[in-house]
């Protein structure tokens, strides 16, 4: 990419697509497009269309999606199902309607079976049954890395698709009904220390999840648009796994509760064990660069700073 390419990044506003942002402009790129929901409805075949014929974007990050953790997924399953379809058909389409040269777009971990083998590399995808809790969303991921797949080979557009793990860092969802784990526990260890109360956390925090920081993942991000060309799906994380538990006393330690932690065994764990192959992606030369307590530190001095705008 060139500094003065048109660059869109759709989601900009959220967690993973204000990242990209950030370190494209600290790498000096000038025409960074970042249409909000307000600006743009993705649902809308036709207005985005008519965005990307306007605005003739020549490099696409796809970030967009409709997100939220284990209680949101189960209780809205039509949304993470039929939301995530439309918005991704619309901007893959789109894309190569206008004339882009390459989108990059940003599938999950989740897609991955259920009892995947441990780490689980890219051939696994489709080999087996997906963990319940979260398959409509998986299943949607699964449909976007087809079309890109499907439009790289009707069509020779240059699509590549990125599977990163388990992610969390500034602007984080923190809502304590639809977060996912570390700010789902940000939130909730932060409230009890405030308000004098205990934590009960879901499970019985054995299951092992692989943790990634945004800003290490927008690194990736980029090397992948840069370096990286190819039909098949390629992971993106650390490598190393470690249990809710041990989640659970780093985030505690770090935001200075000092109450006890109950674990609610009635409500599910999930999938046994995630922790991602990145052979891949390490061999582009990229490497995370934040370890997990760094990284949660940074992620309660923003959920602090976010508090104080609320």
């Amino acid at each position: 990419m060139k500094n003065n390419d048109v660059i869109a990044v759709m989601g900009s506003r959220g967690m993973v697509g204000s990242a990209v942002v950030r370190l494209l402009e600290t790498h000096g790129y000038e025409q960074v497009l970042t249409p909000s929901r307000y600006e743009l409805d993705l649902r809308d075949a036709k207005e985005v269309q008519e965005w990307f014929d306007k605005n003739q974007p020549k490099y696409v990050f796809m970030c967009a999606a409709h997100v939220g953790g284990i209680m949101a997924n189960q209780a809205q399953p039509v949304e993470f199902l039929l939301k995530n379809l439309t918005i991704q058909n619309n901007v893959i389409d789109s894309s190569y309607n206008s004339g882009a040269e390459k989108l990059l777009f940003l599938g999950s971990s989740c897609i991955y079976p259920k009892f995947a083998k441990q780490p689980i590399t890219e051939d696994q995808l489709l080999t087996g049954p997906l963990e319940p809790t979260n398959d409509s969303y998986a299943i949607a991921k699964i449909a976007g890395i087809k079309l890109c797949q499907a439009f790289r080979d009707e069509y020779d557009f240059d699509t590549i698709s990125l599977m990163p793990t388990n992610l969390y860092g500034p602007n984080d969802n923190y809502c304590p009904f639809s977060s996912h784990v570390i700010p789902g526990m940000i939130y909730k260890f932060n409230h009890a220390k405030l308000f004098g109360e205990e934590v009960t956390l879901f499970g019985d925090g054995t299951p092992m999840r692989e943790f990634l920081y945004v800003d290490d993942l927008a690194e990736a991000i980029l090397t992948c648009m840069e370096k990286y060309s190819s039909r098949d799906i390629i992971n993106i994380g650390t490598g190393q796994d470690v249990t809710i538990r041990e989640v659970a006393e780093v985030v505690k330690d770090v935001v200075g509760y000092e109450g006890p932690i109950h674990w609610d065994t009635s409500k599910p764990n999930g999938t046994p064990r995630k922790v991602l192959n990145v052979d891949k992606i390490k061999a582009l030369g990229w490497e995370p660069r934040t370890s997990l307590r760094e990284g949660i530190e940074k992620a309660y001095k923003d959920f602090l700073y976010l508090d104080t705008l609320i």
